[in-house]
C-alpha cells in the first residue's frame, strides 16, 4: 500500500515537473526561434554557433562560417540568400575557433566580443567610454554597429550614439556607402587587407587605402612597398585609371579636408549598390565584382593592376611605361638609361638620367648663363607620384611657376585640380592609349635643338609627300567630276535623276562609307512649284535647321520639304548625316525619306507628308490635346518605343537618335507616331555601346546628364529622352514649363516630388482621370521615372521598357531620383530605395497589369 502510494506521488511530481517544463518551454520558444531572425545582439540575447542574425531586409547575415577547405570557425558577415557564400567582413581573422563552441555576445563592459568554448575572449570591439547599456545591430548596408542603448524598432535606424562600427574596421571588402579613409593627424586608417589565401582569412601581404597627402590617391601596398596607385583624384575620376570615364557611370565620391589631412572615399554604384563590391584579393589585385542575377553568380567588372605597367615604379625614375610597346619601358625625351646593360636585360628599376643638365642647375653650380629651360609635352599620361599643388589660375601660370622654381622637374594642369608640379625624380609614369592628362617635362634648351633637327627632316619628307598626294588627288577629282556630270546629264535625259551619296561626301565619324547608296534626287524647280515657291501659307513648322513646307507633286503626292537655312546652326554635316542614316531605315514608326535636293547652296530633304504635323503641336495645345484620349496617347507611346527599339536593336545599323523630343515625333492622319529629324543621330559599330563627343548637340531638357555634362552618349541617352517624352504625354505639360513656378523647376522635379509624397495622380492630365485606365497610366509614370534616372546604368533598355509597358514584366523596380532636378526634393523613404526588396518609395508599385 505504501509502495503504491509512493509510486503515485512520484508520478504526480513527475507530471508537475513535465508540465512546468513544457510551460516554460512554451514561453521561451518564441525567443529561441526569433534569435536566428533578429538583427540585434543585447546583453540578454547572444548568438551561439551555428545561430545567425540577418539585417532588417534580409540582405546581409552575421554568424559563424568555415572558409573553403578549412574546418576553422570564424565570425563574419556575408550576403544572405545567395547561391555562394560571399564573406564581406571577418571579426576573429587572426584567432580562429577550432570547434563549434563559439559565442557572440555583449560583455559586461558593453563591448561586443567573441568567446570560445572556455569563455575566453578571442576578439572584441575594444570601444571605450560606454556609459550605458549597449547593443549590436546588423544594418542592410552590411555595417555591424555597436551603439548606445537598444533599438526597439528593429530597422536600419541606430537608436543611440555609435560606439564602434565594422565599416571603420574593414577586412578585405569595400562596400557601397563605406568610407575608406585616412587621417594623418590621428593615424586612423580604414585599410583593406587581403586574406592570406582563399581558405585563410588572416591578414595577407597586400593592402589598400586612400592616401590624402597633397592630392588624394588610392594605393595598394605589397607589405610596406607601394604596388599600385590610382593617380590623383580630380573630384570626378582618378586620373591614373584610364577606363574610369565619368562620375555618372562610376558613382565615386571623395570627401577631403586638407586642414586636418583627411580623405574618405565612398561609392554608390548605379545598377544595384547592394550587390557591387571591391575586394583586395590575396594576389594583390583590387577587384570590382557585380552580381549577375540572371546567371546567379558574381562577375568581374574591373580590376587593377592588370599589366606590368600598372606595377608601381616598374620603369624606375624618369622611365615611362607603355603596355603596347616592346620593350614596355622607355626613357622620356632628353633622358637616357642609367645602366644600358641592365636596361638591355629587362631590368628597368634603375630608370633614366638626363642627357643635359638643366640651365638653372648649371647656373647655380658654375654661374653659367644660358638659354632658359623648356617643357616637353607628353600626351595621355598617368602623372608621376609625389605631386605637389600650387594655386595657379591656368596652365600658363602653372608653367611660369614651375619655370621659376629650379627644383621643379615637371608640371600638369587639370581643370578640376589645378596646377600639379613635381620636384626631383619622376616616378611611376605610364603612357595610356586613352585618358590620362598632358604632362610637361622640363628639359634643357639644347634638347629641343636636337628634337628640332629631327623634326625638320621628318617635316620636309612629309610635306613633299603631301604635295605630291594633293596634286594626284585633285587630278583624280577633276576627272571624276567630269564623269559625274556626264552621268547626271544622261540620267536627266532618261528622266531617272539620282544622287550618289558618296559623291556628296557622306562621312560618319570621319570614316568614308564604302558602299554606294542611291537616293532619288529632286529638282529645285519641281520643289518650288510643289510648295508654290515656298509660300509661307505652306509652312508646316520651323526649327534650328530651317523651315518645313508642305508640297504637292505633279502626280498628286503630298510631301514635306525640309529646307536647310543658310544661317542654320545645324549645317551641312547634319544634312549629310540625316541623308545617310535615314536612307538606310525602314520602319512604320520612322518617318520615310523620299529624296533630297542639292542645288548650289540650297540643300533640302523631302519626306512623306504627315497630316497631323508634330506631337507637340497637339499635346501642348489646350484645345487640341483633348483629341488625344488615353488610348491614342498609349498608342503613340508604344509607337515611339517600337521606333527606338528598332533603331537600337532591330535595324541593320545601331543608331542613337540624340534629339528625341515631342517636336521630332510626327503624326499621320490616323495619329500613328513617326520619329523624325536624324541630323544629330550617330551610327554605332556592332560591338560599340557608348561614344564620346566634344560637341554636345540636342535639346536641353531632353538630354541625359552624362551626355549634357560629359558628352557621353549611348542608347541609354535615348532612353532618358523617351522617359521625358512619356511623362510629357501623360501630364500634357512640357518639361520646361515650370520656370515661373516656385518649385520645382521642371517636370521631372514636379513628378518626383509628387511620387515621393504619394500624390502622383496630381500630375496626370485631367482629361485622363478615368478609374478604368488608372493602373495603365500609373505603369507609364513608373516606367517614365525608371527611364530618367540620373545614372545611365540604372535606366532600362528599350526592350525592357517595351516589356514593362506591355505588362510582360509585372513588378517594376523602384525608381531613384531623376537627373537634373532640384536636389532638395527628397523623401524620408529615399534610403529605402537601396533595399533589395522591390517596392516603390510611395508604396504604389505597379504589380497588377490588365491585358489590352
Amino acid at each position: 500500500m505504501d509502495g503504491t502510494m509512493g509510486f503515485a506521488k512520484f508520478n504526480s511530481c513527475c507530471g508537475c515537473f513535465v508540465s512546468s517544463f513544457l510551460l516554460v518551454l512554451w514561453f521561451c520558444l518564441p525567443s529561441i526561434l526569433c534569435l536566428s531572425n533578429s538583427n540585434i545582439i543585447t546583453s540578454t540575447q547572444n548568438i551561439t554557433d551555428p545561430e545567425t542574425m540577418v539585417s532588417p531586409n534580409s540582405i546581409f547575415k552575421l554568424g559563424f562560417f568555415s572558409p573553403e577547405n578549412s574546418t576553422n570557425r570564424y565570425v563574419g558577415i556575408w550576403y544572405n540568400n545567395m547561391s555562394e557564400l560571399t564573406v564581406v567582413w571577418v571579426a576573429n581573422r587572426e584567432k580562429p575557433l577550432t570547434d563549434s563552441s563559439g559565442t557572440v555576445m555583449i560583455a559586461n563592459n558593453g563591448n561586443l566580443v567573441v568567446l570560445d568554448g572556455q569563455k575566453t575572449v578571442i576578439w572584441s570591439t575594444s570601444a571605450s567610454n560606454i556609459s550605458q547599456n549597449s547593443s549590436a545591430q546588423l544594418l542592410d548596408s552590411g555595417n555591424l554597429v555597436l551603439q548606445q542603448g537598444i533599438s526597439n524598432d528593429g530597422n536600419n535606424t541606430v537608436s543611440g550614439g555609435i560606439l564602434w562600427q565594422s565599416f571603420l574596421h574593414p577586412s578585405d571588402t569595400f562596400l557601397p556607402n563605406m568610407k575608406l579613409g585616412t587621417n594623418v593627424k590621428t593615424g586612423e586608417k580604414q585599410l583593406l587587407t587581403a586574406w592570406k589565401d582563399q581558405s585563410n582569412p588572416s591578414i595577407g601581404t597586400f593592402s589598400a587605402a586612400v592616401v590624402p597627402l597633397n592630392i588624394p590617391q588610392v594605393f595598394i601596398w605589397n607589405g610596406s612597398s607601394p604596388y599600385w596607385r590610382s593617380g590623383p583624384w580630380n573630384n570626378r575620376i582618378f586620373l591614373g585609371v584610364p577606363d574610369m570615364q565619368s562620375v555618372y557611370l562610376d558613382g565615386f565620391n571623395l570627401d577631403s579636408d586638407s586642414k586636418v589631412g583627411r580623405a574618405y572615399l565612398s561609392f554608390s554604384f548605379v545598377s544595384d549598390p547592394l550587390f557591387a563590391r571591391f575586394v583586395m584579393d590575396p594576389e594583390g589585385k583590387l577587384v570590382e565584382y557585380r552580381w549577375d542575377e540572371e546567371n546567379n553568380n558574381w562577375f568581374i567588372k574591373w580590376s587593377a593592376p592588370n599589366t606590368e605597367c600598372d606595377i608601381y615604379g616598374n620603369c624606375g625614375p624618369f622611365g615611362s611605361c607603355n603596355a603596347l610597346d616592346s620593350p614596355i619601358c622607355s626613357c622620356s625625351e632628353g633622358f637616357t638609361p642609367k645602366s644600358t646593360e641592365e636596361w638591355g636585360k629587362g631590368n628597368w628599376s634603375g630608370g633614366c638620367v638626363r642627357r643635359t643638365q638643366l640651365q638653372c642647375e648649371r647656373s647655380n653650380s658654375t654661374g653659367e648663363v644660358g638659354k632658359a629651360d623648356g617643357f616637353l609635352k607628353v600626351n595621355m599620361m598617368k602623372v608621376p607620384d609625389f605631386a605637389d599643388w600650387s594655386a595657379a589660375a591656368d596652365i600658363k601660370q602653372c608653367e611660369e611657376q614651375c619655370l621659376s622654381n629650379c627644383s621643379c622637374t615637371a608640371y600638369a594642369f587639370d581643370i578640376n585640380i589645378g596646377c600639379m608640379y613635381w620636384s626631383g625624380s619622376l616616378i611611376d609614369m605610364q603612357k595610356f592609349s586613352s585618358g590620362g592628362v598632358d604632362l610637361y617635362i622640363r628639359l634643357a634648351y639644347s634638347e629641343f635643338g636636337r628634337k628640332d633637327s629631327k623634326v625638320i627632316i621628318i617635316t620636309t619628307v612629309v610635306i613633299g609627300t603631301a604635295i605630291i598626294g594633293v596634286i594626284t588627288y585633285f587630278s583624280w577629282m577633276w576627272t571624276a567630276k567630269l564623269r559625274g556630270r556626264k552621268k547626271m546629264k544622261k540620267n536627266m535625259d532618261l528622266g531617272e535623276v539620282s544622287t550618289d551619296l558618296s559623291d556628296v561626301g557622306m562621312l560618319e565619324d570621319g570614316i568614308m562609307t564604302s558602299k554606294r547608296r542611291e537616293l532619288p534626287a529632286f529638282e529645285l524647280e519641281d520643289l518650288a512649284k510643289a510648295t508654290n515657291y515656298f509660300d509661307t501659307a505652306n509652312k508646316l513648322g520651323e526649327g534650328g535647321f530651317g523651315i518645313v513646307y508642305k508640297g504637292t507633286l505633279l502626280d498628286g503626292q503630298e510631301i514635306a520639304v525640309k529646307k536647310l537655312s543658310k544661317s542654320s546652326g545645324q549645317g551641312v554635316e547634319e544634312f549629310k548625316n540625316e541623308v545617310m542614316v535615314i536612307s538606310q531605315l525602314q520602319h512604320r514608326n520612322l518617318v520615310r525619306l523620299l529624296g533630297c535636293c542639292i542645288h548650289g547652296e540650297e540643300k533640302m530633304l523631302i519626306y512623306e507628308y504627315m497630316a497631323n504635323k508634330s506631337l507637340d503641336a497637339i499635346l501642348f495645345d489646350p484645345t487640341k490635346r483633348t483629341l488625344l484620349d488615353w488610348k491614342k496617347r498609349f498608342h503613340i507611346i508604344e509607337g515611339i518605343g517600337r521606333g527606338l527599339l528598332y533603331l537600337h536593336r532591330d535595324s541593320r545599323l545601331k543608331i542613337i537618335h540624340r534629339d528625341l523630343k515631342a517636336s521630332n515625333v510626327l503624326l499621320d492622319e490616323e495619329l500613328n507616331p513617326k520619329i523624325s529629324d536624324f541630323g544629330m543621330a550617330r551610327i554605332f559599330g556592332g560591338s560599340q555601346d557608348e561614344a564620346n563627343t566634344k560637341r554636345v548637340v540636342g535639346t536641353y531638357g531632353y538630354m541625359s546628364p552624362e551626355y549634357a555634362m560629359e558628352g557621353r552618349f549611348s542608347e541609354k541617352s535615348d532612353v532618358f529622352s523617351f522617359g521625358i517624352l512619356l511623362l510629357e504625354i501623360v501630364s500634357g505639360r512640357k518639361n520646361n514649363s515650370f520656370f515661373q513656378e516656385e518649385a520645382p523647376s521642371n517636370l521631372l522635379g514636379h513628378v518626383w516630388k509628387l511620387w515621393s509624397e504619394g500624390t502622383i495622380l496630381e500630375m496626370i492630365d485631367p482629361a485622363l482621370l478615368e478609374p478604368s485606365i488608372q493602373v495603365e497610366v500609373m505603369t507609364c509614370i513608373h516606367v517614365g521615372l525608371l527611364c530618367v534616372q540620373e545614372f545611365a546604368k540604372d535606366r532600362p533598355t528599350m526592350s525592357s521598357v517595351m516589356s514593362m509597358l506591355s505588362c510582360e514584366i509585372a513588378t517594376l523596380p523602384t525608381p531613384k531620383q531623376p537627373g537634373f532636378i532640384q536636389r532638395q526634393i527628397t523623401s524620408d523613404t529615399e534610403s529605402s530605395s537601396r533595399n533589395h526588396n522591390i517596392f516603390s518609395v510611395n508604396d504604389v508599385s505597379i504589380t497588377i497589369c490588365q491585358a489590352r
